[in-house]
């Protein structure tokens, strides 16, 4: 299995893949096992931070070579190759992700609000910023999907705008993992769906943020931010060919009644497709001032229905709800007892029975002590997937609370 990690976190006997992050330049001869604490040291010397490994190849402690004594290598190492070193638990292990997964979906939208001020002013963008945040995304998602997929459930309802395009990267990053793409392949596709809403602000305010239903005239004006993302993603040094397909494509159907070109049937190639499902799903889902969205369930639904209609290719709608999951991780559930529950864990032999942390009786309409449930073996049952909104709740602060409480 390939895991990323980063060089704090490496130790004798893993076998490095490639390094994925650093400042300089350094390359490797070829990849193998770290057979020293001395490599360790030299990898941190070249300032790289980040490396991928082969964990299915890493050498058992009998097997690996003596390491250099503890007096030679740094703290951090020393601290790693300690045989009293405590192991971290899976629960500081997923509140460190999580934690990270925050980091990126914040810093994502501190990035998306500079490119949006930029693309107003008529500057050109600087693409610097969002290579690396997707860079970041993409290698969270492949160290653990689930943590990064979380936080799409965790949502500002006044930052739509901004969230959109964050959350639409991560759907088509994660769909395209999923789907087995290369590495490269994700990486535009990511920047491609990060971008595809920058003309959005070229709209005028009270048609991009009104609460009703557009008129003729008004969606009319609102499909030419489709037309102004093309315009500025061209202008946009360094932005790949696939990228600005994948933009271009974003509201394009199968059935050639999309826009702003009509494009239809083969001539919208697997990728634009994919982007279509991501940008559907994530405009049902997100709970806005003016509307709730829906849950997973519903929102599903509705996909396999535009399917149907010829809107969306329906093999690959039935791919993107198996890789999201039935009850995707983060998501919240009422069970059969009349608790409300987060989804901690897909079961995949089991999917409708994932493993889940209770905390919430509707009855007594008040908070329990968190109780972690895997439903595969249990008497208890979902009913459906719910939203926080329905029981005056608050998403962050459930979230919050289950990772104070481990």
């Amino acid at each position: 299995m390939l895991i990323e990690k980063d060089i704090a976190e490496l130790i004798v006997g893993h076998y490095v893949v490639k390094i994925t992050q650093q400042e300089g330049n350094f390359s490797l001869t070829a990849a193998g096992h770290i057979k020293s604490g001395a490599v360790i040291e030299l990898l941190s010397s070249k300032k790289v931070y980040r490396v991928l490994i082969d964990d299915s190849k890493t050498l058992i402690k009998k097997a690996i070579p003596a390491p250099m004594t503890l007096g030679h290598i740094s703290a951090d190492t020393a601290k790693a190759l300690s045989p009293t070193e405590k192991k971290t638990t899976p629960h500081q292990k997923l509140h460190k992700e999580l934690t990270q997964a925050k980091e990126i979906f914040n810093e994502s939208k501190a990035i998306q609000k500079k490119l949006f001020a930029d693309a107003l002013s008529g500057s050109t963008l600087h693409l610097s910023p969002v290579v690396e945040v997707t860079n970041k995304s993409i290698d969270a998602i492949f160290n653990n999907p689930d943590s990064l997929a979380c936080m799409l459930n965790i949502r500002q309802k006044d930052e739509y705008l901004l969230e959109h395009s964050v959350a639409v990267s991560i759907y088509i990053t994660l769909f395209a993992r999923y789907l087995g793409l290369a590495r490269d392949i994700i990486e535009q596709l990511s920047m491609g769906a990060f971008l595809h809403d920058i003309g959005k602000i070229k709209i005028p305010d009270n048609i991009l943020h009104k609460p009703g239903k557009l008129t003729d005239d008004e969606f009319t004006i609102m499909k030419t931010h489709a037309n102004h993302s093309i315009n500025i993603i061209k202008a946009t040094p360094g932005v790949s060919t696939l990228s600005l397909e994948v933009a271009a494509l974003h509201h394009e159907k199968l059935n050639g009644e999309g826009y702003p070109f009509q494009v239809k049937g083969e001539d919208i190639s697997l990728y634009g497709r994919m982007i279509s499902i991501c940008d559907i799903f994530d405009a049902l889902t997100a709970t806005r001032v003016y509307k709730e969205g829906f849950n997973h369930g519903k929102a599903f639904a509705i996909l396999r229905e535009l399917a149907k209609q010829g809107q969306l290719d329906s093999d690959l709608v039935d791919h993107f709800i198996k890789c999201v999951g039935v009850f995707p991780v983060g998501s919240l559930v009422l069970l059969k007892s009349n608790k409300l529950a987060l989804v901690k864990a897909r079961n995949d032999k089991d999917p409708i029975n994932p493993q889940v942390h209770s905390f919430y009786s509707v009855n007594l309409n008040q908070f329990l002590n968190k109780e972690e449930i895997d439903l595969s073996g249990s008497e208890d049952s979902i009913v459906k997937g719910v939203r926080a909104e329905e029981f005056a709740l608050d998403m962050n602060k459930i979230v919050d609370m289950l990772l104070m409480e481990g």
